[in-house]
Order: structure tokens, then C-alpha cells, then sequence
């Protein structure tokens, strides 16, 4: 049954999506760009201000190709550099954070990139604004309830939204994730507070990532891409009160560095958190979705949070969009959780392992090797394939054959159907065909690449694929 086939009463929206930071805008961003409803509400009065999540990681780059901003992040973003080690005021040596990657054909985006979270935001903000969609700010979430046809949300100015489907990006301390009820299981990364903090810096290179090593803890100077600032992270004693003021924060770079207080000519956002990783125990719940922080907490290091919590959102959005349109029964949803939060586990592992210093960054942490393989939605009908060869649930590479970009292909909320080095009589599906010559990173067959990205039907023909499209939402009436 597909959402349609339900009697629903009245309702403001199709998809109430709470929490306007990178996980709720990505979301608002692939919904418009398929006609879907949607309501994004902010309890801030504007977005949110700090570098916080500043890493890019790959992946995330290829989502936002396709959601139509990667050249404008590109514009914007940098390059991260080498970290410089100090002690006693003098420079120790430099070392790269990240082994690096050469890009290739399959994967033309190797590089992490930095850009501050705030401009991310900013960016993504600017794409919903051109395709007609708007955040409510101000919106404080205090209620929600839900039956078989929506979800009705209480706000603190008493004002009310009925939605088919709501979703909770709405960050670690989600105000929707306690209304369900829903527990997280983790575990302190590091017992040790750390205090984060934007800053603007006199008299200090921008060159390098500048780590202080003091016998009071670790301070480190990073310059955020884009901007005229630095993000400062200060680690500290167990059990030590932090004080996030500008004064103290002033005081504090005085004391762990060469640098003077007078030479920290500004203090913007500043954050204390303690690292740590935890996992919703479920990511559902009825018409409800969990996503980014409110289902997934991490460490910062590794930079795999921001970059989880677009996954997410790219995972969703076009399995809403399928079951809104009524192309899918309502089951579609429930591979949601079950590709997420096994990713989401996966990704809080390596994010501590990163932390813990038991994993380096490098290809584990660049996400383009994530994939679904175990999903439902993952059928693989070719036989007797290499252990290194592309099957269903992996990512579509990339690639150029016969004059066609395979991402640019890809590009757009839709499934594509691909032939590869094969004349086989292929299904009418309304979906975009493209046909190749043989191509080493898919081997031949034919495969039917979902929107977000990943291969969800192969085989060495097309036997079985009218009946996998219309179970799941590829075949367009």
C-alpha cells in the first residue's frame, strides 16, 4: 500500500523535517528538487554560527555535485594543511593529517576539503531558497503524536503542523528523539573536556594547522577555509571546569602558546563538549525518521559526522519522494534503517578508532567505499564475479565511455538504467537509459543505479528487472 492508498485526514506538509543544520537542509534541498512538500523548522533564530563540522569528506562531495552546489563549495572551501608542531616556542616539524588519495577515473573526488559549517549551511541554504523552499526559524518543537495517517507537532508558540512523515535532524540533544522515546548506547570516546572555539588570530601563518604541545594540554590553531579566522580546540584534565569566555580563552592561548592574549583579535562561537560516540537504537519510529546527530553522535575526529548525517539525508529523501508520489508501497521506507544504522555503527567505530589514534586518515575515511550489500534493495543476479568486482549495494562509479559522464548520467533525483559492453533488450522503465561500451570499474552487465548514487539491481541481462523496478520505485507509469 502506498501512502496514497490511505484515507489521511488534512495535513499542512508531506515531510516536517526538524533542525535547519546540514543533515535538515540536505533533506529540504533532494525533497524540493522532486516536488515534495516539506516543511524545514528551526528552534534558532538564524542557522547555526560555528566551524563545527568543517571536514568534506568525498562522498559528501559527490552528494553535493548532485544536489547542484559543489561548484559553489568548491569556491569556497580549502585544501586542509599540514599540521606544524610547536614547543617552548619554536617549530618541531609538520606532518599531513591524511594520507592522500590520487583521484581517478571511478573516483574523481579524493581529497577532503575544508569549509566551516556555517558556510556549508549557508550554501545549502541558498540552493532550497532557489528551489522555492524556506526555513521557519524560531519553530521550538514541544509535542508530537502520530497515528496511522501523520504526525501532528506542538510548538512553543502554540502554533501546530500535520505532516505524512516527520524527521528529527535536530541534533545530538534531539527534543524529537526523547518525545519518542528513543534510547542512544554509547560510550565516553575521551574523558578529557574540549573546548572548540572560532577565532581570529594576529601574527599567525595561515599555512598550517598549528599544534601546541604545553605541559598544561594540547591547543591547536586551525585556519578555517573562507574565512579570516582560526578553529581553536584546547584539550584539558579530567574533571577541569572549561571556561568558554573570551577573556578566558584569551588567557588560555597566552598560556599554552608563543602567542600573546592582545594577539587574539576576536572570539566567536565556542563550544565545551566532552567526545563521544552513541547510536539511536532505532532510527524509526512509525511516520517518524531519526537522522544526522539525533541518531548518531561522534567524535569529531575523522571529520565523519557532518558527512554521515548528509548520507542519511540523501538516503531518505528519494525513498520519501517515491512513496509521497505513490511509485512505492510504504515498505521502501523500511530500508532506511536498515541501510543507516549499520553505516552510522560502522562510521562511529572508525570515528573513535581515528580519536584513539588506532586508525589513520586516508581511504577508511573518505566514505566512497560505504555501500548497501546487504540491503533488501540490493539484488546481484551475476554468478561467479571476482572478489574485487562492483556488485549491488556498492557505489556507481564514475567514468567517461562513448561521450557520457557517467555522473552527469547519474545527476538528478532519478534511476538510471546502464548498459555496459552488452546489446541486451533492455525493460521500458521511464528512466534515463545510458549504454556504454565495456568499462573496467562496472565489468559488463547491466545495473540499475539507484538516485543516491548506488547500484541497486545488477545483472548479466535484464531478466528479473521490470519486477525489482516496479517493487521498489524506479519504473515511472
Amino acid at each position: 500500500m502506498t501512502d496514497h492508498d490511505t484515507d489521511v485526514q488534512q495535513v499542512d506538509t508531506d515531510v516536517l523535517i526538524v533542525g535547519a543544520g546540514p543533515t535538515g537542509l540536505a533533506l529540504a534541498v533532494d525533497l524540493a528538487r522532486q516536488g515534495v512538500a516539506a516543511r524545514l523548522v528551526e528552534r534558532g533564530a538564524e542557522l547555526f554560527p560555528g566551524s563545527r563540522g568543517k571536514g568534506l569528506q568525498p562522498r559528501t562531495l559527490e552528494v553535493l555535485d548532485d544536489l547542484g552546489v559543489l561548484a559553489e563549495i568548491r569556491a569556497t572551501a580549502g585544501h586542509y594543511p599540514p599540521n606544524l608542531f610547536w614547543r617552548d616556542g619554536e617549530p618541531q616539524g609538520e606532518r599531513r593529517m591524511y594520507d592522500p588519495t590520487e583521484p581517478s577515473e571511478a573516483e574523481p573526488y579524493t581529497e577532503t576539503l575544508m569549509l566551516p559549517q556555517w558556510r556549508t549551511q549557508q550554501v545549502l541554504y541558498g540552493r532550497l531558497r532557489d528551489l522555492g523552499g524556506e526555513v521557519a526559524f524560531g519553530r521550538e518543537l514541544v509535542s508530537l503524536a502520530q497515528d496511522g495517517a501523520g504526525v501532528t507537532a506542538g510548538f512553543a508558540d502554540g502554533g501546530r503542523v500535520r505532516a505524512r512523515y516527520a524527521v528529527a535532524a535536530d541534533g545530538g540533544r534531539s527534543t524529537v528523539r526523547r518525545l519518542l522515546g528513543i534510547a542512544m548506547t554509547g560510550e565516553t570516546v575521551d574523558p578529557a573536556p574540549m573546548l572548540v572555539a572560532d577565532v581570529r588570530i594576529d601574527g599567525l601563518a595561515r599555512t598550517h594547522w598549528h599544534v601546541f604541545q604545553a605541559e598544561q594540554g594540547l591547543l591547536a590553531l586551525c585556519p578555517l577555509a573562507g574565512t579570516e579566522e582560526f578553529q581553536l580546540v584546547a584539550r584539558f584534565p579530567a574533571g577541569q571546569a572549561v571556561d568558554p569566555t573570551p577573556d578566558s580563552i584569551r588567557a588560555l592561548v597566552a598560556e599554552r602558546t608563543h602567542l600573546t592574549a592582545d594577539q587574539v583579535a576576536g572570539v566567536g562561537w565556542t563550544s565545551e563538549f566532552r567526545p563521544r560516540a552513541a547510536l539511536a537504537d532505532r532510527f524509526r519510529e512509525g511516520r517518524v525518521f531519526l537522522a544526522g546527530d539525533a541518531a548518531h553522535v561522534h567524535s569529531p575526529a575523522g571529520a565523519q559526522g557532518l558527512n554521515t548525517s548528509v548520507q542519511d539525508a540523501y538516503n531518505l529523501g528519494w525513498k520519501l519522494a517515491a512513496v509521497l508520489s505513490g511509485r512505492a508501497d510504504r515498505a521502501l521506507l523500511d530500508s532506511y534503517q536498515e541501510e543507516r544504522r549499520a553505516n552510522a555503527e560502522a562510521m562511529l567505530k572508525l570515528s573513535t578508532g581515528v580519536h584513539r589514534g588506532e586508525v589513520r586518515r586516508g581511504p577508511a575515511t573518505q566514505q566512497l567505499g560505504l555501500g548497501y550489500r546487504e540491503s533488501a534493495l540490493a539484488v546481484e543476479t551475476r554468478a561467479d564475479l571476482p572478489a574485487d568486482a562492483l556488485r549491488a549495494g556498492d557505489r556507481a562509479p564514475d567514468g567517461r565511455r562513448g561521450g557520457i559522464r557517467l555522473f552527469d548520467a547519474f545527476r538528478g533525483p532519478h534511476w538510471t538504467l546502464l548498459a555496459v559492453g552488452t546489446d541486451a533488450e533492455l525493460p521500458e522503465l521511464g528512466v534515463p537509459v545510458v549504454r556504454i561500451p565495456p568499462y573496467g570499474a562496472y565489468g559488463t552487465g547491466v545495473f540499475l543505479v539507484r538516485p543516491d548514487g548506488y547500484v541497486g539491481w545488477a545483472g548479466p541481462d535484464a531478466t528479473g528487472l521490470a519486477e525489482y523496478a516496479a517493487r521498489h520505485g524506479a519504473a515511472r507509469g
